[in-house]
């Protein structure tokens, strides 16, 4: 077809560097304080607050929307 080289994209070395780089993350993984932090932290930390705040407002709420039927007053 003629014009078939018309949409052609040209690569951008900095786009494919970063790509490749992406792809290949787990090859320059390296423990470091910051790093082993991190992972307590949203392993272990953030899990825990929100089962805490689950565990003590668990039964507190009463969540159902109005439905067909219900009056529009609480009683």
């Amino acid at each position: 077809m003629a014009g078939a080289e018309h949409y052609r994209l040209a690569a951008d070395p900095a786009i494919q560097k970063l790509g490749t780089m992406t792809s290949n993350r787990h090859k320059y993984f390296r423990w470091t304080p910051r790093t082993a932090r991190l992972t307590f932290v949203y392993a272990v930390v953030v899990p825990a607050i929100l089962g805490t705040i689950a565990y003590n407002t668990d039964g507190k709420f009463d969540i159902r929307a109005k439905r067909k039927g219900d009056l529009i007053s609480e009683y």
